[in-house]
């Protein structure tokens, strides 16, 4: 979550839990082949599935917590953090699933752009 405190204040909400996520990523790139394995495990189990939900529901609750000491009230703090974690996970099932080599921190970064395009009044 430091890197949540950590972002420029200039920073959107969206974009300091960007930040945050993109942080927590880099360092699955180095495992990839065991996140594979672990996302398989995942999917065969709905027991692991519930607690898959339960660690992400916690880490947008941390998220969102670290938003608050930047000024960003609910529900726009718990909205951002949802979001992100939205995101984070289409990015994961992606990057897990692709054979093309991308990296996960690039992914996360795509799929929030994609989610601020899908949000966007037109």
């Amino acid at each position: 979550m430091s890197a949540v405190l950590s972002a420029p204040d200039s920073a959107s909400p969206l974009a300091a839990v960007t930040a945050a996520l993109e942080a927590a990523g880099a360092p699955f790139q180095e495992r990839r082949e065991s996140a594979q394995q672990r996302q398989a495990v995942i999917l065969a189990n709905a027991e692991l599935r519930e607690r898959e939900l339960i660690k992400l529901s916690s880490l947008a609750s941390a998220l969102a917590d670290a938003l608050r000491p930047r000024g960003v009230k609910d529900p726009a703090a718990t909205l951002s953090a949802e979001a992100g974690i939205a995101a984070f996970k289409v990015a994961f099932e992606r990057w897990v699933n692709e054979t093309n080599r991308r990296d996960l921190p690039q992914l996360i970064c795509k799929s929030v752009d994609e989610l601020k395009a899908v949000t966007t009044d037109q």
